[in-house]
């Protein structure tokens, strides 16, 4: 264990690392445009509003596009990896290689009898496959957990070091070191893989160009109809893995990786040194890193079920942390502009820009124009009309309309390709729940002021009947 540094990105790539979150530049530009802005709002207020909302406006016009041209292409261009059952029959159990599996695990006790079983199911060779639970080395219940279970031979617990940061990426590193096979996927406490996923793997590989070094499954959950939440849940997921992702993925762009189900090429993932450490999102981080080093990603048709979250509290501190990752990867790869050009392109730079940053930039915006549109309506209160010149007036009619027309359509369409129909009155019926993820995008951008590394646990195990 002491050869293994499950913080090298950061020590030997400091740029590329969340350790530090802003940069010194950075941090110049920042109270730069701070200082700007309130010199302006006291000497030009209504001029300075004006372009504020001009700006602002505009942004969402290009967003709202943005997410329409992704929809376009991920329904035009099917450019998914799929077997068929054929193609996976004819592969044969001699062929196939050595195969690691990574489960990051911490105060997951009741989830193991669950995960063990889901994993057996795995249409696979057990000789062939490397399996690691990564236990904290001082969680007691989920190790007396694991030590009461019969595990089978190719199942291995890898303790990880109570050490700073505690963060799954960190002890994902851990494992990549230890890991044995040639290709390796990340799975979650609660994740149901679907029996062949680790075959279509295989063969995505095989057939697919040699800079391809990640495949991303699809994720969704086992159980969509438990409480409203979880039905908005679905719709968003079924929007994301099964539009927005495959969309990115039709145009070969930099595609920022799901949490789990993600496989790998071993030996060069170790080469890029794993996952930083320091990010709550490692795994979107990692797919953006990816690009910039020239490799590529593809979806991977299959499917890894989830729980998803049924609890308000609990939600909320997940999403906090996701956002919280997506502000670190937007803020470590901006640090240097050019050479992130220079690396990804220009074309790959804007989808970073769009999908990363241009989400996190609504949510964030989204709470001041919900609320001057309901002074708007509800009021008529016409102080507000010098912002609002007839131009920036007819873009936030476009924006109100067709913009978010655009947001609910990708949640419908999602549901329904799904096959969830019942679910598509619900997807239709987001705004309520976009008020969640712009509470939690605030609270994610507080949280990286003051405790940018600190990992808010997801809780699992709050449905009552998992999937059989």
């Amino acid at each position: 264990m002491t050869a293994i540094n499950p913080i090298a990105l950061a020590q030997e790539h400091p740029h590329l690392s969340a350790f530090h979150p802003l940069s010194k530049g950075q941090r110049t530009m920042i109270a730069s445009l701070i200082l700007v802005f309130l010199l302006s709002a006291i000497f030009r207020p209504w001029a300075a509003g004006r372009l504020f909302f001009f700006i602002a406006t505009f942004f969402y016009l290009l967003i709202s596009s943005y997410k329409m041209f992704l929809l376009y292409r991920s329904v035009r261009t099917d450019s998914q990896l799929r077997f068929s059952p054929k193609d996976i029959s004819a592969l044969p159990d001699s062929h196939l290689p050595l195969y690691s599996i990574l489960i990051p695990l911490y105060r997951e006790a009741e989830s193991l009898p669950h995960l063990v079983a889901s994993l057996q199911r795995l249409d696979y060779p057990p000789e062939k496959l490397d399996i690691q639970l990564l236990l904290e080395e001082d969680d007691r219940e989920t190790r007396d957990a694991a030590a009461r279970l019969s595990l089978p031979p190719h199942f291995r617990l890898t303790l990880i070091p109570p050490s700073q940061p505690r963060t799954k990426p960190k002890a994902c590193n851990i494992g990549l070191a230890l890991a044995r096979g040639e290709f390796l996927v990340i799975y979650d406490a609660e994740d149901q893989p679907e029996p062949d996923q680790l075959k279509k793997a295989v063969l995505g590989f095989q057939q697919s160009h040699s800079r391809v070094l990640c495949l991303q499954s699809k994720l969704n959950y086992y159980n969509p109809r438990q409480n409203w939440l979880t039905r908005f849940f679905t719709a968003e997921y079924s929007a994301w893995f099964d539009l927005s992702l495959p969309g990115l993925s039709s145009l070969q762009a930099v595609m920022p990786l799901g949490g789990t189900s993600n496989h790998f090429k071993t030996a060069p993932l170790r080469e890029l040194l794993g996952w930083d450490a320091y990010n709550v999102a490692e795994d979107c981080d990692l797919g953006v890193r990816l690009c910039r080093y020239g490799w590529k990603t593809r979806m991977l048709d299959t499917t890894t079920w989830e729980e998803a979250c049924s609890n308000l509290g609990f939600w909320i501190r997940q999403r906090t942390r996701w956002y919280k990752g997506y502000m670190q990867t937007w803020l470590v790869h901006t640090r240097h502009p050019l050479r992130l050009l220079r690396e990804m392109g220009g074309r790959n730079a804007f989808h970073f820009s769009m999908i990363v940053g241009g989400m996190l930039v609504c949510l964030l915006l989204n709470p001041i124009f919900w609320t001057l549109t309901a002074l708007w309506f509800v009021r008529r209160f016409s102080a507000l009309d010098p912002l609002f010149p007839p131009f920036v007036f007819f873009m936030g009619s476009v924006c109100l309309f067709v913009g978010n027309f655009a947001f609910l359509y990708a949640g419908a369409l999602g549901c329904y390709r799904r096959r969830l129909y019942d679910l598509v009155k619900f997807a239709v019926c987001m705004p309520p729940y976009w008020i969640l993820m712009s509470i939690a995008a605030w609270r994610a951008l507080f949280q990286l002021l003051v405790n940018p590394f600190h990992w808010e646990k997801t809780r699992h195990g709050l449905t009552p009947n998992k999937m059989a």
